[in-house]
């Protein structure tokens, strides 16, 4: 039923009667006192109704803040964000015993009225006078009209130019109350009455952190507006006079009370039968609170997965161009925003850090998991609790600086499969062969831009055992330092660096990866468990990269979708390098460091131990799914915190490896999470990549050392020049005698070919005297003697056998 519209403001009886509301509103009329004479009286009318149309009318209605919801990719919730706990229904979707309810306590001549009630106002004013109950003259559209304009005031980010916003919004003044007015007949020419009850129900505060009447039929009863009772709907209609003293949760007397003072009047304007009224009055309250809805992360089961969608959304400019704004939408907008997140790859992730470390252990663990081809981030977690707490953490040590994480953690041999990657492209075989000591002197390496990096390095393996002739596939099971110190020599710098920053690699800090350096190999760089998922998952992919992405899809309340980040998946290596990759990392789980992850299908990964054991690392993956497990002290004293001698998750550990803790953590988490997902299997290396690219080095005796350089270049090896000379009679002084390893050797691109330079013929020795005869002559019988320089050749003369 629309308004019943006040007729055309044309003749002195409107003005009269406006007159008379609005002088009962500004006070004028009190005790006492005397109505003016008739003929002043018609002046004072005209005068005040066309004042009061004089007033503003178009009242800015912003959008209704609104709880945003963030769900587990199967739907389930994660974390609710708002500043107002509020879901917006249409009248249809509330009960129609619950619109009746508000209407016989707050406004019973709702659709009769065009905005103003002036019966009801000079019935409050009267009863007022008279000392009786309080009673307000508001309309419901009156108090929707102020409900809207504490909204908008509280939307001013500028809190110098709120506070005045809300002043004028709250203050007890007739201007005030006039400017409502206004606004209350405009709405009415606006809308329509269901329309604007609609807007009132959402609008109105209930209490106990409820925003409208969808929250509060949740927040009392765990139930929907639609499905209220009579006596629900009464209570719920009685708070929002009175949001604090009616609130059953903490004055349930004064709120029954209330109740059955609402139902009393629904029976005397006719919204009830009196035996509707006579059951409803004598029923308890009966309560069926739901816990005060959690808002934020810390509330949420997986907390730390939660702050880095909010970082997500907060950081990043497609949900707003201000920090600001981002923050607005998700506090204010209603979003239900979708994530990544898989319970069971969660649930895999808790219970295997629950399995080794216990929460307040001085020594942490994370686990990140992120499936190939996608970038979606499947599963975060820590084994601290989330909070502000003793023994909790606030920050995330799974994730980057940028998105509440910590500066990182050195990634030790995990940045090994970068050389590997980079020497297969350039030909190395799986059995390319170096002698690798327990320590080695590291010559120099070339960097990125034709420089040569010559700063001493002494890298050393973990065990003196660890000294011999290893291959790339031991060396990399092994995980032998120098071997691949001195591959990276051949190698270079460069290309590794490349690969690792193609795959998604950053410091946690946000900057690129240092250097390129020589140390490149050893992980040095300080990085998140997240960056490392992410790069192994790229070697999973077949070398396909995807940034990591937490969020699936975001809709406002309409149900229309907002953009959300993309992952930018692409190919960042070749396929066939990344399967060489996959099958040397299988090795190490089946025969090497890794042993202790083994899960019963293909699968690959990589230990890491930094030095003094301050971190360790395993990052593992199949073809479904990459997971990277650190464990370290997240918050070490400055003098650092080794993990020698180290009780954890209740186990000693007299040495703490990659492969002995965080490798047991991602058996289990990855043995879990897979249950029900079929066996996949990697793509096998390419004969030429398990094989190798050899090349045979070219002739360059007798060349300029210019030339041989460029010719050695030219064919992908790395020359470099003698300090000294040699002395070769077939190459002129100053040009090439000769290399090592030399011409027609079979080398890998990017080997190291050292060029001797000639230093021409050597000088010819003066001739030696004659021997003089010793006393008494030579004994015939000797026959002839070699000289000094005499070869002998083969002869069988005396002196030459």
């Amino acid at each position: 039923m629309d308004a019943l519209r006040p007729a055309p403001d044309s003749g002195f009886v409107t003005r009269l009667v406006l007159f008379l509301g609005i002088s009962v509103l500004a006070g004028v009329l009190v005790a006492g006192l005397t109505l003016p004479v008739i003929g002043g009286l018609g002046l004072a009318a005209r005068d005040s109704a066309e004042g009061f149309e004089s007033l503003p009318a178009e009242l800015e209605i912003p959008p209704l803040p609104e709880r945003s919801r963030i769900l587990a990719a199967d739907g389930s919730l994660i974390a609710t964000f708002f500043y107002e706990n509020r879901v917006s229904v249409p009248l249809s979707e509330v009960a129609p015993v619950m619109r009746k309810a508000v209407i016989a306590i707050e406004d019973s001549r709702f659709y009769d009225h065009g905005g103003i009630d002036l019966r009801g106002t000079l019935r409050a004013f009267i009863n007022n006078q008279a000392g009786e109950d309080v009673q307000g003259g508001s309309t419901l559209t009156q108090q929707y009209v102020k409900q809207v304009l504490l909204e908008k005031a509280d939307e001013i980010e500028d809190p110098a130019k709120r506070a005045i916003a809300m002043r004028e919004a709250t203050e007890q003044s007739y201007s005030r109350k006039l400017r409502e007015l206004r606004y209350a007949v405009a709405i009415e020419e606006q809308y329509t009455k269901r329309q604007i009850l609609e807007r009132y129900l959402n609008i109105a505060y209930f209490g106990a952190g409820a925003y409208g009447v969808e929250a509060a039929a949740k927040r009392y009863f765990r139930t929907s507006a639609r499905n209220l009772t009579l006596e629900q709907a009464a209570l719920l209609a009685g708070i929002v006079q009175q949001p604090t003293a009616f609130d059953p949760t903490r004055n349930p007397e004064r709120s029954l009370a209330r109740r059955n003072v609402v139902l009393a009047r629904m029976q005397d304007t006719g919204l009830a039968t009196p035996e509707e009224v006579a059951s409803a009055v004598t029923a308890p309250l009966k309560l069926r609170q739901q816990k005060r809805l959690g808002n934020g992360c810390n509330d949420s089961k997986v907390p730390f997965f939660c702050d880095f969608v909010l970082k997500t959304i907060l950081n990043n400019e497609v949900f707003g161009e201000q920090r600001s704004e981002r923050v607005k939408l998700l506090l204010r907008g209603g979003l239900t925003i979708t994530t990544t997140l898989d319970r069971d790859a969660q649930d895999a992730a808790q219970n295997a850090l629950a399995a080794y470390v216990n929460p307040r252990d001085k020594v942490a663990s994370t686990v990140v998991s992120v499936q190939p081809g996608t970038g979606q981030i499947r599963a975060m977690a820590v084994s601290r609790r989330y909070g502000d707490g003793k023994g909790e953490i606030k920050f995330n040590p799974a994730t980057d600086r940028a998105y509440g994480g910590s500066s990182g953690f050195q990634a030790g041999s995990t940045f090994k499969p970068f050389v590997a990657a980079a020497a297969l492209e350039k030909g190395y075989p799986f059995s390319y062969p170096i002698y690798a000591p327990y320590q080695a002197d590291i010559g120099p390496i070339q960097g990125c831009n034709g420089e040569t990096l010559t700063e001493e390095w002494k890298p050393f393996n973990e065990l003196t055992s660890e000294n011999g002739t290893y291959t790339l596939q031991t060396g990399i099971e092994g995980s032998i330092n120098t071997y691949f110190a001195q591959l990276e020599e051949r190698v270079g710098v460069c290309r590794p660096w490349q690969v690792a920053t193609a795959l998604g690699m950053r410091r946690a800090d946000g900057d690129p990866l240092f250097g390129p350096y020589k140390s490149f190999t050893l992980g040095v760089d300080e990085v998140s468990p997240l960056s490392m998922a992410e790069a192994y998952a790229s070697f999973a992919a077949r070398g396909v990269h995807c940034d990591s992405i937490a969020i699936l899809e975001v809709t406002d309340p309409a149900g229309e979708r907002l953009p959300v980040p993309d992952a930018g998946c692409q190919q960042a290596i070749d396929q066939d390098i990344a399967d060489g990759v996959n099958e040397l990392l299988q090795g190490v789980i089946e025969r090497g460091t890794g042993v202790r992850a083994a899960i019963g299908r293909p699968a690959a990964g990589k230990t890491g131990t930094t030095n003094r054991r301050v971190s360790v690392w395993f990052v593992g993956y199949t073809p479904d799914l990459a997971t990277a497990v650190w464990a370290g002290n997240p918050s070490p004293p400055r003098t650092g915190y080794p993990l020698q001698n180290r009780v954890i998750g209740g186990r000693y550990y007299d040495d703490v490896c990659g492969g002995c803790l965080p490798g047991p953590i991602w058996q289990q988490m990855m043995s879990q999470a897979l249950a029900d997902t079929p066996v996949s299997t990697f793509t096998d290396a390419a004969d030429k990549v398990r094989a190798g690219d050899s090349i045979s080095i070219p002739s360059v005796s007798g060349r300029s050392v210019e030339q041989a350089k460029r010719i050695l270049r030219d064919e992908q090896l790395d020359p470099v020049i003698n300090d000294g000379r040699v002395y070769a009679s077939y190459a002129p002084e100053g040009t090439v005698a000769y290399t090592y390893p030399g011409t027609g050797a079979s080398v890998y691109p990017g080997q190291r070919v050292v060029i001797y330079v000639s230093a021409g013929s050597a000088p010819v020795p003066e001739p030696a005297p004659a021997p003089q005869p010793e006393p008494g002559g030579d004994d015939p019988t000797l026959g002839p003697q070699p000289t000094p320089t005499d070869t002998c050749g083969n002869s069988r003369r005396p002196g030459c056998r």
